[in-house]
Formats: structure tokens, C-alpha cells, sequence
């Protein structure tokens, strides 16, 4: 008897305090002039009819995603935190502190009945079971549930909520969400999934093994104050550390982690992430620091190489800014270099720089992004450089150079010089920035030559013969390598004309005249005279970055107020990006491209200015409007002159895939 009587006296207690709760939340949302009760899905569905009903059965439905009700008419028994609202003498007081008994007695074990509609669930039958659930902090409430499905539309959330539901048919994981589109793909990729692998009971478990310890530590911290989800937090988080390796940590280790990393998950607050600075900063020096100079330790600075400068041309071409670095600053800075540095071996060849006193360390490729970052947290005195594009982290700075604008004068050239108005396109990888260039290309040829067409072939994709497709295609000029590695002696580079000579063959393949050179085919031999080349001015580059460090400048970049990534994107107005014409090319249109680029550095006129028009219709319609820098980083469409497609990550070659899933267009990039 005495148990009995101190169960209700807890229930009794139990009540007041969840009464407390209530009322507390009702008066704080009152203040803040939000609706004080529950939600009501009936008040928020889209008209009938225009929605669907999908069956789940019974599921562990997240308690904090709980929001309301069914119908009207029990949402004012409860504040909008799910705990009552009706004074301790009511028949409702009565039946919660009844099913409080039975909660402490033998649990509820009823599941409720619950609808759910944009990842929001609303209940049915067992209000009650939830209110008492929720004041005993249960995480997890079961449920038999009924899916709504809205209409699609092009808004954000609902796209989002579409996303999950394609993530939830995989995974049946329904208690992570995010704010940015495309992170349930990338979660999927993140964990090692394939785009539509299913997950196994196993995945499901140690996901949420991994996931809850972070949370853990995130909200601990203070993450539930940040303008993002967990989920949002725990995307970047694996996105550097990788998510095999977090089951390995120590609950020390994964809270020293979440600590350090804490501007990571502020950055994911801005709604643009991502600092474009299109120049150099340009900071006067004041008097006094004109009369007395501000020395600077010396730099040691190291160059991270995915290949080797006799290998690759990308490699060659760094390693040329490099050189360059030491020319310019002999007494201020000193340089090493690491070659063939793997995914396997970056962490640690980034440990050994630094440990070597490299002080900056510029790594060349965007695959070694996520182990920038992670060196950048650990030694926060160092300063680590990326060169990618459009990439969007705290703890480094990411640099690349607009080559848009010269392959814009590359098209104008080729437009010009044409006399059958096809030109080819060789395209490298499917990524950011590279999209832009054939665009780019493609509009200067289209500016000059309203009839000329480019034909795109891609260098990555499986079973492609690029140069045996041109001659198909009769092609008669081609924007191929924007350079090439001295060892290969090549003139298949920068802008070039090609002439057929069919069903010929020369016993010797020596060149006829000094800038022209013949290869040979089955049935067909080709005449190569080389008329412009991109320029990639890295020493240029990397000098300027260089100095805005020794100079005070580099902290100017950093804006404080609104933290956000720093990716320096730079063209011909910063001398890091020009174009060499052949002394072949007639005088006229050597004078149309002085013209054009003349323009582009003063800033009078942008490729990506006016009407514009893709494959598929219209992207701008506006004669006056040019397209913002963040347009052009991450355009995923082809103009309408361009005879080819985008390739998807599947008809990629197994080396383009890395590089593609780290910087690819949207719908190839599944990845954090």
C-alpha cells in the first residue's frame, strides 16, 4: 500500500513539474509572439488530393521530431513541447499521471499511431503516451506511421525532404536531417555506400553508434545554439576525419575533436559559404610601417604533389611557381617539394613538412583537401593552401585561377580562324571551373562566328577516342592540353588547326615546316600548326600570396564578422592567367583579342555577360546582367553551341573518379 501510495505521490509530482514545463514554454513562445501549442497537420497539409499516403509500419520515430497533432482538438491540452497545459484537477491531469504510474510500473509499450509529413511527426492516437514519454526524455518513441507525401516543387525543403525520402528507402535512418541539398547523397557516399547500395541491419547500427557519440559531444558543446543541424555538423565533421576512423576514438579524443573543429560547423551557418576574392588584396602600408619595415621570419615553405613535374603537365606547371618562389624571394624563403604523394601517404607527408619547419604548405590537387584540413586543425600555427575551386572549410585557404578567361579568347580565336565553323573541345575531368572554360570557349568562338559549333570529347571517359572522333566530325581546330610536360616533345596542346590528308601516309613523321607536325592514323594523316596557349602564371600566383604574408595583408583577407572559406580565385587582372599567341595568327585577329583582353582586365566586359542560352533553353534573359562569380564556379549546364554532354561518374575512368567526387559538377558530386 505505502508503494502504491508514494507512485502516485511521484506521478502527482511528476505532473506540477511537467505542468511547469508547459506552461514556461507556452509564455516563452507567447513572447516571442509564435503559436504557444502544438501543431496541427491538418492546418498545414497542401488540399486534398494532391498528396499521397505510404504505409511505413511500425517505426522508432525520434522523439525531438514529434511536433503535433493529427487534428485541432487536443493540440491546446499541451504546450508546443509536448507537456500539459491543463491545471492538476482535470480528467487530462488524472489520465497522464495514470499513464505516468504505468510508464514507472512496466512501461508503455503500446506504439502510438502518427503521421508523418516533411520528416515531422504528428500524432494520431497517444498524445498522452507522448507527453509522458517525452518528460522521461525517451529518445525514441514507437509508432505505427503513414507517410505523406507532398507534391514535388522546386523549393528548397521540399527537395530536401525528397532527398531524404530516396536516403530513408536505403537506410530506413530517419532521425538525421540536414539544410543544404545534395548532403543525403553525400552521407551515403561518406559511409562507403554505392548511390543505391541498401543498408544492412550492421550498417544501421554502427551508424547509429557513431552518429549518437558525436551528437553527443555537438550538443554538449553547444551545437543545438548554432543555426544548423546535427547532421549538418556531423557531415563536415566526417568529411575530414573520415567515418570509419571516428568508432576508433576515445570519448576524450572525439570531444578534443569536436572542440577544434568548432569553426568548421559556424561556417555551415552562412547561407554562402564561401569568400570569392577575385584580386589580390591591396592594403596601404601605413607611414610608419613605410619608414620601418616589418620584418618577417623566413618561410619554408613545402609543395605537396599528387605526381611528378616529368609525368603530369598540372605537376609540371607548379612546380614551375615554385622554382619561381625561390627566384623571386632568395633570401626570404626556402621550398622542398614531395612527388607522388597517394591518399595513402598525404597525412603523412603534410606531418613530415611540417615537422621538417615548413611553416606554409601548398598541397596541389583537390584530392588532398581533406587531409589539409586535418593537418590545419592540428597545428593551427601552420598555414596550409589548397589549390581547388568553389571548396568550402575554415582552417585553410583554397586558391585557383579563372581560365574561363582565356579560354574565352582561345574561342574567339578558333571562331575566327575556322573555316568550316566545327571546332573541338578536349576536355579533362567533369569538375568545377572546367564547365566554365568550354562555355567560355564556346561563347568567344560564337561571339566571332554566330555558325560555329564545338564538338566536347572528354580525355576522362571510358572508350573514347577523342582525335578519332574530331577527324569523324572533320574538325578543323581543337582546344586541347593547356600544356604539356617538356619530355613529350608534343604539339597536341593550347589551341591548334588540324588539316585530314585521307588515305595518306608519310614513311618519316618529321615535321614539314617548323611549327607544323604530322600524325599519322590508319588512313589518315594530320597536320598540326599550333595557334594560342592558356597560360598558368602559378609562380605569378604563388608569389602574390606570398607577399600579402610577408607584407600583413593575408589577416585583411579574413573577414570576422562573418566567418566564412576563403578560396582566392584569381585571373588576368592579378597576371596569373594570360594567353600566347602564334606569330601565325593574322594580324587582325591578334588585334581582337588584344581588344578582348583589354576589357577583361579592366573589368568592362565579363564572358558570362548578356543573354545566355544552354542546350536546354534559356539561363539568362537579361542583355545588362552579367552572371556572378558563384554562377560561373558551379554552372553545370553547356551552352548552346556545344555538341556533347556532361559525363556521369559511372563513365568515368577509375583515376578521374577521386578528383570528380571531391570538386564534380552537382549530380557528380555524391560527396562531402
Amino acid at each position: 500500500m505505502a508503494s502504491n501510495t508514494s507512485m502516485v505521490t511521484n506521478s502527482i509530482e511528476d505532473y506540477n513539474k511537467a505542468y511547469k514545463s508547459g506552461k514556461k514554454e507556452y509564455q516563452s513562445r507567447m513572447m516571442r509572439g509564435e503559436v504557444p501549442t502544438l501543431e496541427v497537420l491538418d492546418e498545414i497539409l497542401p488540399p486534398k488530393g494532391s498528396y499521397s499516403e505510404v504505409p511505413l509500419g511500425l517505426v522508432q520515430i525520434p522523439a525531438d521530431q514529434i511536433v503535433g497533432t493529427r487534428t485541432g482538438g487536443r493540440s491546446s491540452a499541451f504546450a508546443a513541447n509536448f507537456m500539459p497545459i491543463l491545471r492538476d484537477n482535470t480528467e487530462f491531469a488524472a489520465k497522464w499521471k495514470s499513464l505516468c504510474t504505468s510508464h514507472q510500473n512496466e512501461g508503455i509499450r503500446d506504439p502510438i499511431k502518427a503521421y508523418e509529413y516533411m520528416n515531422k511527426f504528428y500524432v494520431e492516437e497517444g498524445n498522452k503516451r507522448v507527453s509522458v514519454l517525452k518528460y522521461f526524455d525517451a529518445v525514441a518513441i514507437p509508432g505505427i506511421v503513414t507517410r505523406i507525401l507532398p507534391p514535388r516543387t522546386a523549393e528548397k525543403e521540399n527537395r530536401i525532404y525528397y532527398e531524404f525520402v530516396d536516403f530513408y528507402n536505403l537506410s530506413g535512418i530517419n532521425y538525421i536531417w540536414f539544410t543544404k541539398l545534395g548532403s543525403f547523397a553525400r552521407l551515403q557516399a561518406a559511409i562507403g555506400k554505392a548511390p543505391d547500395e541498401i543498408w544492412t541491419d550492421d550498417d544501421k547500427l554502427n551508424f547509429s553508434s557513431v552518429y549518437n557519440r558525436f551528437a553527443a559531444e555537438f550538443e554538449a558543446k553547444g551545437g543545438k545554439k548554432l543555426n544548423i543541424t546535427t547532421g549538418d555538423a556531423f557531415l563536415a565533421f566526417i568529411g575530414i576525419y573520415g567515418y570509419e576512423s571516428l568508432s576508433e576514438k576515445t570519448t576524450n579524443e572525439l570531444r578534443e575533436l569536436v572542440i577544434k573543429s568548432w569553426e568548421e560547423f559556424s561556417l555551415r551557418q552562412e547561407e554562402d559559404e564561401i569568400d570569392l576574392k577575385m584580386d589580390p588584396t591591396e592594403e596601404k602600408a601605413s607611414l610608419l610601417n613605410r619608414l620601418l619595415p616589418i620584418s618577417s621570419p623566413k618561410l619554408k615553405i613545402a609543395f605537396v604533389y599528387e605526381k611528378t613535374p616529368t609525368s603530369s603537365a598540372w605537376t609540371y606547371a607548379h612546380e614551375l611557381g615554385r622554382l619561381h618562389l625561390e627566384e623571386t624571394f632568395p633570401e626570404e624563403v626556402s621550398t622542398l617539394y614531395y612527388e607522388n604523394v597517394t591518399q595513402d601517404n598525404v597525412e603523412e607527408t603534410i606531418e613530415k613538412a611540417i615537422a621538417s619547419g615548413c611553416n606554409i604548405v601548398f598541397t596541389t590537387t583537390p584530392t588532398q583537401v581533406q587531409a589539409s584540413v586535418k593537418a590545419a586543425i592540428a597545428h593551427p600555427n601552420v598555414k596550409i593552401l589548397n589549390c581547388s575551386l568553389n571548396t568550402s572549410h575554415r582552417y585553410i585557404r583554397n586558391y585557383y585561377a579563372r581560365m574561363h578567361e582565356a579560354k574565352f579568347l582561345m574561342g574567339a580565336i578558333a571562331g575566327a580562324m575556322t573555316e568550316n565553323d566545327r571546332l573541338g573541345y578536349l576536355a579533362d575531368y567533369p569538375i568545377l571551373g572546367s564547365i566554365a572554360n568550354i562555355n567560355a570557349f564556346a561563347l568567344g568562338a560564337k561571339m566571332i562566328n554566330p555558325r560555329a559549333e564545338v564538338y566536347l570529347e572528354w580525355t576522362s571517359k571510358k572508350g573514347v577516342n577523342a582525335m578519332e572522333n574530331f577527324k569523324k566530325n572533320q574538325v578543323s581546330i581543337i582546344s586541347g592540353k593547356d600544356m604539356v610536360i617538356p619530355e613529350e616533345a608534343s604539339r597536341f596542346f593550347g589551341l591548334y588547326s588540324v588539316e585530314y590528308d585521307f588515305n595518306k601516309q608519310h614513311s618519316s613523321g618529321e615535321h614539314k615546316e617548323s611549327n607544323e607536325q604530322y600524325s599519322s592514323g590508319e588512313d589518315t594523316e594530320m597536320k598540326v600548326r599550333n595557334l594560342a596557349m592558356p597560360v598558368w602564371h602559378w609562380g605569378k600566383f604563388y608569389e602574390r600570396l606570398i607577399r600579402t604574408i610577408m607584407d600583413g595583408t593575408w589577416k585583411y583577407d579574413d573577414n570576422t564578422a562573418a566567418k566564412k572559406a576563403i578560396n582566392y580565385w584569381w585571373g588576368m587582372s592579378a597576371g596569373v592567367i594570360d594567353v600566347i599567341c602564334s606569330q601565325n595568327l593574322p594580324i587582325g585577329t591578334k588585334r581582337l583579342v588584344d581588344l578582348l583582353k583589354s576589357t577583361i582586365l579592366s573589368g568592362e566586359f565579363n564572358p558570362f555577360s548578356g543573354i545566355l542560352y544552354s542546350q536546354k533553353g534559356l539561363i539568362q534573359d537579361d542583355p545588362n546582367r552579367r552572371m556572378t562569380p558563384e554562377e560561373i564556379v558551379t554552372m553545370d549546364w553547356l551552352a548552346e553551341n556545344v555538341i556533347g554532354e556532361i559525363p556521369k561518374m559511372e563513365e568515368l575512368q577509375e583515376e578521374a573518379k577521386p578528383v570528380t567526387a571531391q570538386q564534380g559538377v552537382e549530380e557528380n558530386k555524391p560527396i562531402v
